[in-house]
């Protein structure tokens, strides 16, 4: 297990189990996940942007608030492109691994709704000293109780899988930073995107 795996599955493990101690006065409960990474836009456009991204990453936040809606309606939605959100989680780890999980245990159709809902709160997340306690919210927002939630964000074998695909990302594209932009399997860029520069990218790439 590499140095980066071992941080991961501890500070998500310290996560459920801080978790879990806080809601102890609150419920306990059930849930679960899928292990692949993520994807909207339909499999055969000739374009394929990959993002790496982490729901606690400022950045990320600004992408996904201030790109990703008019990205995905000029090229996800017109079949011209799909993207794929490959989960890379960066401090506080912990809870930005207790938001994907969150979001996978909300199921496939929702996944993408409830990323968009933590970072929507990402700010509150930050400056309320209770990241517990927004991320039920965007569980109950999407259907799950709170048994359900507190199960989740301790499902061992859904934190390891987590581990894997962050492990995978880091020997494939050699990941170190978020947001990382990969298009056609070429980085594009180390850092947010702006609609302007996926305009370019896409452009090249379909050459």
């Amino acid at each position: 297990m590499s140095n980066l795996s071992r941080r991961l599955v501890m500070a998500a493990a310290a996560a459920g189990a801080a978790l879990a101690l806080a809601s102890c006065n609150q419920g306990g409960g059930a849930g679960g996940a899928s292990a692949d990474a993520m994807t909207m836009g339909d499999p055969k456009a000739p374009v394929h942007v990959e993002e790496y991204a982490s729901l606690t990453c400022g950045h990320c936040g600004q992408f996904a608030l201030e790109v990703l809606p008019a990205f995905k309606a000029k090229y996800i939605d017109t079949g011209k492109a799909r993207y794929t959100l490959h989960e890379f989680p960066t401090p506080p780890i912990a809870v930005a691994a207790a938001g994907f999980l969150t979001a996978r245990c909300a199921g496939k159709d929702k996944y993408f709704g409830v990323v968009d809902a933590i970072f929507h709160s990402q700010q509150e997340m930050f400056t309320s000293g209770d990241p517990r306690g927004v991320l039920l919210k965007v569980a109950q927002s999407a259907g799950m109780t709170e048994q359900q939630f507190n199960a989740c964000i301790q499902d061992e074998k859904a934190l390891e899988a987590l581990n894997a695909r962050v492990e995978q990302s880091a020997r494939r594209q050699n990941i170190t930073s978020t947001p990382t932009f990969v298009i056609n399997g070429k980085v594009a860029k180390e850092g947010a995107m702006t609609l302007e520069e996926l305009d370019a990218a896409i452009a090249a790439a379909s050459k």
